[in-house]
């Protein structure tokens, strides 16, 4: 991997360049959060569906959204790399947003008002189709944002740097700081405009943002430091797979320095420092056996379907390290998707005015997740981790597995309070003659929301913001864009999760006379509480499988060109908290 236009040239990268991939940021934010935070509101009133398959709508689109940054991934390791995936997503993702505000702004494609009490007529199959299409282009647009965007901000800062090797950790701090700036605005005044101005100039505001992103994206081209693609990664995945199994009957090397090591055809994918071999999943390490069959000739690459270096054998290795603790956040995942769900469901119908002419809309609730967030990290940056590097010597305070761990923790607290919430609302309902009515004015204040949102919120900044520092950190160099695929992968199969388990507790909770755990008709009849507490017992299972598998983790054990480093397990610590 090398990086282009470097040679006789400024130095490119830095923290120069982050105006720019910050700005593109901010837009983009703007453009996604505008166009999901408040999106099943537009389902329920505008397309008229029941609020079980709105919600699964949009957890569904979440879950696609997230599960196609493995597309896009692939093709910027593999072909095209970050910038140029970045910038033709974006393109795909305008073309998404503005086929949903021109759904949003035709009268026809969309089912006419509701009148009176009459039952209100549920979008037809073209208009679901237009909906469907609209939210298809922008999962795949997300798709090659997604994945990419992150990596290529840490691209900017140069690991054989002395000077900007510890940057990445700031770098993703302030990422989120940004990336939640931009989002509570879009879940105060753009969930406004779009409650009380009209959906058309809701989602045609951050149509054009999105537009403005992807030109201040493509002026900063000039100062990116961009690295070429160097080959699918999942293809040296396989050949190591491959090549190991060929070779499963051959008896295992016990002396590391036995197998086969070639520095010149692995300089391209270890621009940061090479793997070197670790003692755990010995089967693998048959893939860089040296036989006779594979015909080794002087200056010549081998067949890697039959044989492999060290440092392509530890990126599988180190892959497969990252599954444990990464099917961990899942669950989090899950239990924070009931923010733009259920909880909004709540927020409606309880009193939100904070003067006699201005009340809060519902889909601004999340407003208090992210303000939250952003002093959390803010005081995480600027307070804490000053502090915590007095005792542990780590320029990052904490590692990202204890930071995981905290943030497991509260959002266990978050979905607890959330049923108790629940609780306190629909006692008032009913002490005020209004359990059944279904769309209820509840005299009890929304703020009775806000503990659960800020503990999602909290629980967001430690959780999310170190399970990007332990993808990005824990991955083979030359798969970062993978990494970050996989954690939005998380995302995807937490909003899945959360629509099967929606499906699941309706069907099975289902009683005599239309009782239902999460009733479409009226949410005050239902037992919400129920399911946020089962939320919350499924959380604590994962903290205890969470604690076990960073307990049994191994480090990545790297090797800096030009330096000796052991292998030992304590050395990978130590290289894996240094950057």
């Amino acid at each position: 991997m090398e990086e282009k236009g470097n040679r006789g040239r400024m130095k490119k990268g830095g923290w120069v360049t982050m105006p720019f991939i910050f700005a593109n940021e901010i837009c983009e934010k703007l453009a996604v959060v505008g166009f999901s935070t408040n999106m099943i509101n537009y389902l329920t009133t505008q397309l008229h569906m029941p609020v079980t398959k709105a919600a699964n709508t949009l957890t569904n689109f979440g879950g696609t959204a997230s599960l196609t940054p493995l597309l896009g991934a692939f093709i910027s390791d593999a072909f095209v790399g970050r910038f140029w995936t970045i910038t033709v997503a974006s393109i795909v993702y305008q073309i998404g947003m503005i086929s949903l505000t021109l759904s949003a702004v035709l009268p026809q494609l969309r089912p006419p008002p509701c009148k009176g009490d009459q039952v209100c007529r549920e979008a037809d199959a073209g208009q679901e189709a237009i909906l469907y299409i609209s939210l298809l282009l922008g999962a795949l647009g997300s798709g090659g944002i997604r994945p990419c965007v992150v990596a290529f901000g840490a691209d900017q800062f140069d690991e054989t740097d002395p000077k900007q090797n510890t940057k990445t950790w700031t770098f993703f701090n302030w990422y989120y700081f940004v990336m939640g700036a931009s989002i509570l605005v879009a879940v105060t005044v753009l969930v406004y405009i779009q409650d009380n101005v009209g959906w058309g100039w809701g989602l045609g505001i951050p149509t054009i943002a999105m537009l403005i992103s992807v030109i201040t994206f493509i002026i900063g081209y000039p100062l990116y430091r961009n690295l070429d693609p160097v080959g699918s990664p999942f293809t040296r995945l396989v050949q190591v797979i491959v090549a190991a199994y060929k070779k499963r009957k051959l008896p295992s090397v016990y002396d590391p320095k036995l197998l086969y090591q070639n520095d010149e055809l692995d300089a391209s994918i270890s621009l940061a420092g090479k793997l070197v071999h670790t003692k755990h999943m010995k089967f693998l390490d048959k893939a860089a056996i040296v036989t006779e069959e594979d015909n080794l000739k002087s200056g010549q690459a081998p067949n890697f379907w039959r044989l492999n270096t060290v440092h392509r054998v530890e990126e599988l290795k180190s892959v497969i390290r990252m599954g444990p603790i990464w099917a961990s956040g899942i669950l989090l995942i899950t239990a924070y998707a009931q923010q733009s769900t259920f909880s909004i469901l709540q927020a409606k119908t309880m009193n939100r005015h904070i003067t006699k002419s201005f009340q809060i809309p519902a889909g601004s609730m999340t407003v208090f997740s992210y303000i939250t967030m952003l002093i959390t990290i803010a005081f995480y940056d600027r307070l804490f981790i000053p502090l915590a590097r007095k005792f542990t010597g780590l320029d990052r305070g904490i590692t990202f597995l204890h930071r995981m761990g905290i943030g497991f923790v509260i959002s266990i607290l978050a979905t607890l309070v959330a049923g108790f919430a629940e609780v306190k609302r629909k006692n008032v309902a009913l002490a005020h003659g209004l359990i059944d009515q279904p769309h209820p004015d509840i005299p009890i204040s929304v703020f009775w929301l806000v503990p659960q949102y800020c503990l999602h919120g909290i629980a967001e900044a430690f959780m999310s913001i170190g399970h990007l520092e332990f993808f990005y950190d824990q991955a083979p160099e030359s798969m970062r864009s993978t990494a970050m695929a996989l954690f939005w992968l998380a995302i995807s199969f937490g909003n899945y999760f959360s629509s099967l388990l929606v499906y699941v507790v309706h069907k099975f909770s289902a009683g005599p006379n239309g009782s239902n755990w999460l009733r479409n008709d009226n949410l005050s009849k239902g037992k919400l509480e129920y399911f946020y507490w089962l939320l919350t017992l499924l959380q604590v299972v994962n903290l205890i499988y969470y604690l076990y598998c960073a307990k049994i983790y191994t480090f990545k054990p790297v090797q800096v060109h030009g330096k000796e480093s052991g292998t030992s397990e304590e050395d990978g610590v130590e290289l894996a908290n240094r950057v």
